[in-house]
């Protein structure tokens, strides 16, 4: 018999700094919930004061020991971290964990730090799809800062960039990954690119080839240059100097007025995502239009009709005017 949740007692024990009731909340959101909708339009005036800081890059590049190193590193500073970190597969409870991000669980006995590991679930992006709403919610939590370490895969470089303030391509030297960087888009929306496994005999050489790029970058929207950090997550070496370029990122936008710019086209891209996304369940789950197109589906299979055609002709029982 599924229990029933008391709202109103999970957001008062939120409210009163309750950890235990974060990681509720969380499960909540996850499950894509109802009672989450309604739990995330209480806490929502709250949130837009965490600085949020993603963190991309090829598996194997050492995101999350870097996160980890950056995370005590800013701990001293007494700022208090949410990290986000979606996994492949399954949640930070159980499951198929990367081998380094078991080090995170040191962080976890720091009532300073939140860290919660998210099942991308088949998103082709490497980002789970409730990033922004657990983000949200320990924004609301109060946290100073939210890392949100990607799969690494796919479009996640796209994606992160939409939901983050500051992006972190994080790559290192002996996988040729300077010359997939820029193949691979990150060129276009890296604020700040990491050398990673800087004891490596290639890495001055590789972070060159990274300047080198850079410097061809058309800056005329603005007068940021992206800046490039040697680092050795193993040794924690170099990490003083990324947060270093963290903050000088979070000042430019800040007195460029691009901040505000990138706080506004996250929260219309959210809106315009949920409305597709409720419209598209609708739809579909129509009788009408599921009917129909199981049976224009029969055509399309025997290439009698085109699936341009089918979709035009199912446009009509959208019964929205415009």
């Amino acid at each position: 018999m599924r229990m029933e949740i008391d709202i109103d007692k999970l957001v008062e024990e939120f409210e009163r700094g309750s950890r235990v009731a974060v990681a509720r909340l969380i499960t909540l959101i996850e499950n894509d919930s109802d009672s989450a909708q309604v739990v995330l339009d209480r806490i929502f005036s709250r949130t837009q004061k965490a600085y949020r800081i993603g963190f991309t890059g090829p598996p194997g590049a050492g995101k999350s020991t870097l996160v980890y190193r950056l995370s005590k590193y800013y701990r001293a500073l007494d700022k208090t971290i949410g990290i986000i970190a979606v996994d492949p597969t399954s949640p930070f409870s159980g499951g198929a964990l990367l081998g380094d991000r078991i080090r995170m669980q040191e962080l976890t006995s720091d009532p300073g730090v939140f860290v919660r590991s998210l099942a991308s679930r088949g998103s082709l992006g490497g980002i789970s799809r409730c990033t922004d709403d657990v983000a949200d919610l320990l924004d609301a939590f109060g946290k100073d800062l939210i890392l949100i370490e990607t799969v690494g895969v796919g479009q996640s470089e796209l994606e992160i960039a939409e939901k983050a303030h500051t992006v972190v391509v994080i790559l290192v030297p002996e996988s040729g990954d300077s010359i997939q960087a820029m193949k691979a888009g990150l060129m276009e929306i890296g604020d700040i690119f990491v050398m990673n496994k800087a004891d490596h005999s290639s890495a001055e050489v590789a972070a060159r080839e990274i300047e080198d790029t850079l410097r061809l970058k058309d800056t005329s929207e603005g007068d940021w240059r992206p800046r490039v950090v040697l680092t050795s997550a193993i040794e924690n070496r170099g990490v003083e100097e990324l947060a270093t370029a963290i903050e000088e990122h979070r000042e430019y936008l800040l007195t460029a007025g691009v901040l505000e710019k990138k706080r506004r086209k996250n929260l219309y891209s959210r809106v315009r995502e949920n409305i597709l996304e409720r419209l598209e369940e609708r739809f579909l789950n129509s009788e009408l239009v599921a009917g129909i197109l199981k049976k224009r589906m029969e055509d399309v299979y025997a290439l009698k009709v085109s699936p341009y055609r089918v979709a035009r002709e199912l446009e009509q029982y959208l019964k929205i005017d415009i």
